[in-house]
Parts: C-alpha cells; sequence; structure tokens
C-alpha cells in the first residue's frame, strides 16, 4: 500500500530515500531494521496515533543523533505529535540540527502549513523563504510558494506575495488538486496587474454599484469548544496533506475547515475524500 505524504511525496519514496542512506557506507542490518521500524510507526500513526507517539519516543532514545536514520525519526515525530507546540519542535529540530539532510525542505513545507494554521502569517513567511533560499531546487518549493504567498496576502503585501503564487502555479506540475488551489489565489494577481479602466457613469446614475464578491467554499469537519481537540484534528489534516484552518464565530466555537474551493463541486470532492479517510460528518459550507 503506498500512503501519500503531506508534503506531496509518498512512503514509497520514503523507503528509496532511507535504502540510499542506508547503502551509502558499509551495510548496517541494525540500521536497516530501526528505519523500517520508522515506516511501521507511520503506518500504525493511521489509526493508533498514541501508540505511534510512544514508538517514535522509544526510537530516538534509543538511536544516536550521529546515525542517519534520525533526521527522519525526528521528522515523523513531527508528523504525528498530539500537539502543534511539539510537531514545530521536531520540524525545527530537523532544519536547524540536519540541515543537509533529505528530511530538511521536507520540515519547511510542513511548519509553513503548521504556521498558517496557526494564524502566524510572519513565520509563515519566514519559513517559506527559508526553504527558498537554502533548497532552491527542491522539489517542494511550489509547496512552500503556495502558503509562503497566502501568509503575504494575509499581511496585504500583494507585492511579494503575487510573485511566490506564481512560482508556486509554474511549478505545480501534474498535481491537478494543488494547481486548482493554486489558480484560485493566482486569480488575485491577475486582477491585481491587469484590472481594466473603470467603466464612465452613465447620465442619472452618479454612483457605480459596487460588485458582489464572489463566494467559496469549504468543508467543515468539526465546531468544537477545546482547542486540544483542534490542535489534534488539525494534525491528523496536515498529516494527511489537506489545507487546514480554524474559524471562530461569534458563539465561541473552534470550527475546523479545510480548503477554500472555487465551486461547490470542487469542495463536494473534498468532502467525499475526508469522510472516507476521517469518518464523522464532514459538509460544505458557503463563505463570503
Amino acid at each position: 500500500m503506498t500512503v501519500r505524504r503531506s508534503d506531496g511525496r509518498t512512503v514509497g519514496r520514503v523507503l528509496v530515500v532511507a535504502a540510499a542512506l542506508l547503502t551509502a557506507g558499509p551495510p548496517d542490518p541494525l540500521s536497516a531494521q530501526r528505519d523500517t521500524v520508522r515506516v511501521t510507526v507511520l503506518r500504525v500513526a493511521q489509526t493508533r496515533p498514541d501508540s505511534a507517539r510512544s514508538m517514535t519516543r522509544r526510537l530516538l532514545a534509543s538511536l544516536s543523533p550521529q546515525d542517519s536514520v534520525y533526521p527522519g525519526v525526528l521528522f515523523t515525530a513531527g508528523r504525528i505529535a498530539a500537539d502543534a507546540a511539539n510537531a514545530a519542535t521536531y520540524l525545527q529540530r530537523v532544519v536547524v540540527e540536519y540541515g543537509r539532510s533529505v528530511w530538511a525542505d521536507s520540515a519547511l513545507v510542513l511548519l509553513t502549513q503548521l504556521y498558517f494554521a496557526q494564524g502566524d502569517p510572519a513565520a509563515t513567511v519566514q519559513a517559506a523563504e527559508r526553504l527558498r533560499l537554502d533548497y532552491p531546487d527542491s522539489p517542494l518549493r511550489a509547496r512552500a510558494d503556495f502558503w509562503g504567498a497566502r501568509a503575504y496576502f494575509d499581511l496585504k503585501d500583494d507585492a511579494r506575495g503575487c510573485p511566490l503564487i506564481r512560482e508556486a502555479l509554474d511549478g505545480a506540475g501534474a498535481d491537478v488538486e494543488f494547481k486548482n488551489q493554486v489558480t484560485f489565489y493566482a486569480s488575485r494577481c491577475a486582477s491585481a496587474t491587469a484590472a481594466p479602466p473603470a467603466a464612465a457613469p452613465t447620465a442619472g446614475d452618479s454612483q457605480a454599484r459596487p460588485t458582489p464578491p464572489a463566494a467559496t467554499y469549504a468543508v467543515q469537519v468539526m465546531a468544537v469548544k477545546s482547542a486540544a481537540q483542534v490542535d489534534e484534528m488539525l494534525t491528523r489534516l496536515k498529516v494527511m496533506g489537506f489545507d487546514a484552518r480554524v474559524v471562530r464565530d461569534t458563539s465561541g466555537l473552534f470550527k475546523v475547515r479545510v480548503g477554500r474551493y472555487a465551486s461547490h463541486d470542487e469542495a463536494a470532492q473534498a468532502q467525499r475524500r475526508l469522510k472516507t479517510r476521517l469518518g464523522g460528518q464532514p459538509f460544505v459550507v458557503e463563505e463570503p
């Protein structure tokens, strides 16, 4: 079975990278065995996250930080962490302590998603720009560009956000879902740079009527009062590769929603995927 990773690569790719690391030097059956355990953790995390986290802690305790497998285990710990703070700590260790490893750019992409979900656009931008600067040839650059662009938009800095969203669109490749997400935001830049001249008011109509904003759609996964439940769900959704965020309204509930889709049909497709993978009763909502 192939499991999709949140950064767009598969566990199959993980195994190839791990094999390359292990065969770069003298054969080490023990290291190979440990990496098999790490991949097993990912499988267990899909149904028993607490058991997977316990396995990861034991694995980190048994490995030397100099072991070539160690940064991959740290990355896995970040993916399945119980809360956002622990996830960020593990992923930051990968970036800072193992910046030359094959996991560093993946960790930065997950950090951009994590920071954006937490409503911290400044940290999102910092992580995205670091990936662009330190790993310019990374196949994950388009993903980081996308989250960096959205953070710049939240900061009302379209001048920096639009170049990133164009780069993300150029690097989207054959991933149709990702390309559709990027295209939705790219239209914002197209309208900003190529806005048509305003029509002259007609006689008897001294004020132009504003065009109502286009509605977007999202999938609501849960609505709860507990921030801890929200953090756990955001982590699960990010591990699955979904663009998740939190909306809080006057009722005081934390509403976890996925995506910003241009049409109801796109949102309905995401809703079906979420129901298959998460269960429950996710539903499509319209947002202004």
